[in-house]
């Protein structure tokens, strides 16, 4: 047990040593509590972070806990944090550790298993960030029936959102559940297994080896594919898209040295740039609007991204479409643009959107719109009775957005789906309410976003764009509907409190020099 002189005012957190052990202590509502102290993401210092009521969201990736159980209560993290005990004696703050929970910084909440006798299936058809917690709430919440993951992934559930980042990475380095996780817990995973069609009548999934099985509820988190470019010269060696961390290692090593053209100004596009610079001979980026992220985190964002890289021999080729891919003896050799401009091209990689993986639900009863994303409501249900539908392959009613039908491939909305997904399997009925939040790292420094900036009108910039230091504030409707940061955190995690609280940014307060209305709550 360790005392501290807290002088912690209500509403404040600080980071605290005990026993060579880093500890959260927080002050909210009248009340001390301990929890772990980092991040179950990426390790990022919570006191770092942003603290509202009883809930502290990290300062990186938007991860929230319970700061009186240090229970997960937003994604990307998966797993919870150790909690420890506060007494207040003659005005003093005690925190003690227990013994077993001194060196561990991530805390899997209870699960349980299979009961035997408990014929009840839920088949989880994908192996992506969905399907994962899903599986996860349903033993958390004590099913006990079969739980089935079938994908045609070759890996066990992985963090996607490092392929981009770090393209020689290590399949093992980047699991986010070990197989004995899965042996543990009674889940079953299928690898190499792709399903060609479902029969909600029957309620059956045939797949592509030919086997077919039986389910009594189903998720359906199948993902998107990436689109290929429609020209002459797509069949070409070294022509390539990222799907996988084989398909990242594969870029990683025939790009050293080579002439790298990339088609595609969105996140993974710019992150792949990014993360060759030193590594290719040169780098070439090719893109239908005039700046990058045009339609995502808006011109004056995408001007000081784009200079970011310009600065790093990266150029550009703005308001251009590749028109054909040239080849010598098999092999990708120069690309054609629009405006006539040759580009020498030992490797190409395509990142222009994606197509969700939909095909085999054609012939079914599901609900999809006119580019074949699944729809769903707010608890994942699709229009079918036991068919629920999560991930980047469907669009969803978004609270933030009036219940506006969207699709987000966010990692943490992924997760969320999943949960939400899991919990009206069980009867819990459960309505969607989180907000999205993202992350992308160019030149290794991450710019944060959150909420849904489709359709605004206006931008109001904190800081100086040219310093890449500032805030980007997206108002639409005379209030903020999204917001986006580089170098100043924590100020996108407050905008996601915020959002979540349903409390309007107004467009006042957005330009208002006072930030107030943000008060970084940490001593």
């Amino acid at each position: 047990m360790v005392c501290l002189e807290s002088d912690l005012q209500d509403g404040q957190m600080m980071e605290v040593e005990v026993g060579n052990h880093s500890v959260l202590l927080t002050h909210s509502e009248g009340k001390y509590n301990a929890i772990g102290h980092q991040c179950t993401h990426y390790g990022a210092p919570l006191s770092k972070g942003f603290i509202t009521g009883n809930t502290v969201r990290c300062p990186w990736h938007g991860a929230c806990f319970n700061i009186q159980t240090g229970d997960l209560e937003e994604y990307p993290g998966i797993d919870s944090l150790p909690c420890h005990k506060v007494k207040i004696q003659n005005s003093e703050v005690f925190v003690s550790i227990n013994k077993k929970t001194l060196r561990q910084e991530k805390r899997l909440k209870r699960m349980g298993a299979r009961v035997p006798g408990v014929t009840h299936t839920v088949l989880l058809l994908g192996g992506g960030a969905t399907s994962l917690i899903c599986a996860e709430i349903l033993r958390q919440e004590n099913f006990g029936g079969r739980i089935i993951m079938a994908t045609r992934d070759t890996l066990l559930p992985h963090d996607k959102t490092r392929l981009s980042k770090v393209m020689n990475v290590e399949s093992d380095s980047i699991l986010l559940r070990e197989m004995e996780f899965f042996h543990q817990y009674n889940i079953e995973v299928w690898l190499r297994k792709a399903a060609l069609s479902v029969d909600t009548d029957k309620r059956t999934v045939t797949f592509d080896d030919g086997s077919v099985q039986t389910y009594d509820q189903l998720l359906i988190s199948t993902g998107c594919r990436a689109k290929p470019l429609d020209v002459p010269g797509m069949e070409l060696d070294n022509v390539k898209t990222l799907e996988t961390p084989e398909d990242a290692r594969k870029i990683h090593a025939a790009c050293l040295g080579s002439n790298v053209v990339l088609v595609g100004t969105s996140f993974v596009g710019m992150e792949i740039a990014s993360y060759l610079i030193g590594k290719a001979s040169s780098i070439s980026v090719v893109g239908s609007s005039e700046l990058p992220y045009q339609n995502t985190l808006g011109p004056e964002v995408g001007r000081a991204t784009m200079m970011m890289l310009s600065q790093k021999n990266v150029r550009f080729y703005m308001n251009n479409k590749v028109t054909e891919i040239r080849g010598v003896g098999g092999k990708v050799k120069e690309v054609v643009l629009t405006s006539s401009k040759v580009i020498p091209a030992d490797v190409l990689i395509i990142g222009i959107g994606v197509k969700p993986n939909s095909d085999f639900l054609q012939s079914s009863k599901i609900l999809m719109d006119s580019k074949h994303f699944v729809i769903v409501d707010k608890c994942m249900r699709t229009n079918v009775p036991g068919v629920f539908c999560g991930g980047d392959v469907v669009t969803f009613p978004l609270a933030m957005a009036k219940n506006q039908l969207v699709n987000v491939g966010h990692w943490q909305m992924a997760q969320a789906h999943g949960r939400i997904a899991a919990l009206n399997m069980l009867d819990k009925p459960t309505e969607l309410s989180s907000v999205p939040y993202y992350w992308t790292v160019l030149l290794g420094k991450t710019i944060r976003y959150t909420g849904y900036g489709e359709g605004y009108t206006e931008i109001v910039i904190k800081g100086k764009l040219e310093d890449r230091k500032f805030l980007a504030l997206y108002i639409k409707d005379e209030e903020v509907i999204a917001a986006a940061s580089l170098n100043f955190d924590p100020l996108v995690s407050a905008v996601a409190q915020r959002l979540v609280s349903g409390k309007a940014i107004t467009k006042r307060e957005a330009e208002s020099d006072d930030l107030s209305w943000l008060q970084v709550s940490s001593s």
